[in-house]
């Protein structure tokens, strides 16, 4: 398992005395360094932990939210809700596992450290959608898990910049449903368009 790994025990460890800093230094050097005094890590133990520098921890934070979204995800009944619902259900817990730590997702945006703004953003994008579609019971595997994964890629960016205004509850979960709506509208019509470079794209990642 992912938190076995000695790298990944230490980033956790590490990020407990990183993230209070980060409302306040953002995900800088300084909180990078400071946090790592605090918490007692070594230069040794910072290569294993972050060779890339704080964009490692940074990461291993989004990580960790999606972990704790399947997990919300795991306790909850979803059996009796559509497929677009249990979508949303997925979503929203992802948004609930980082709400603790807003100010943290709101810094990481300010220094273009959110998934998709990252040289490897539609990995990592990719990678959220992923784990929200298979949480939602998605077992696809033609280009239509390619469309699916893709489409929610595309309205993640927008329902976490929406998210960071504090909006209402209820008006989070009418933007989400929208954007929801919105995506799966065009998959309808819009996924055999797709489906030859969708394919492509299959090929060239190596499926």
């Amino acid at each position: 398992m992912t938190a076995e790994r000695p790298s990944v025990r230490l980033q956790d460890k590490w990020l407990e005395s990183l993230l209070p800093h980060v409302a306040d230094m953002g995900w800088t050097d300084q909180a990078y360094t400071t946090s790592m005094r605090e918490a007692g890590i070594s230069s040794d133990e910072a290569a294993l932990a972050a060779p890339n520098g704080i964009g490692d921890l940074v990461e291993r934070f989004f990580d960790r939210a999606e972990e704790d979204m399947l997990a919300a995800l795991a306790e909850s009944d979803l059996s009796d809700l559509r497929t677009h619902e249990k979508v949303a259900a997925g979503v929203k817990a992802w948004l609930g596992a980082l709400e603790p730590h807003r100010e943290a997702v709101k810094r990481a945006s300010a220094r273009g450290f959110l998934p998709w703004n990252t040289p490897d953003a539609a990995q990592r994008t990719w990678k959220t959608a992923d784990a929200i579609w298979t949480a939602a019971g998605d077992t696809a595997t033609d280009y239509n898990r390619e469309t699916k994964r893709g489409l929610l890629s595309a309205v993640l960016p927008p329902i976490v910049l929406y998210w960071q205004n504090e909006p209402e509850e209820a008006d989070l979960d009418a933007f989400i449903e929208k954007r929801l709506e919105n995506a799966m509208t065009f998959g309808k019509w819009g996924s055999k368009i797709a489906k030859p470079g969708l394919e492509l794209l299959d090929r060239l990642r190596g499926r």
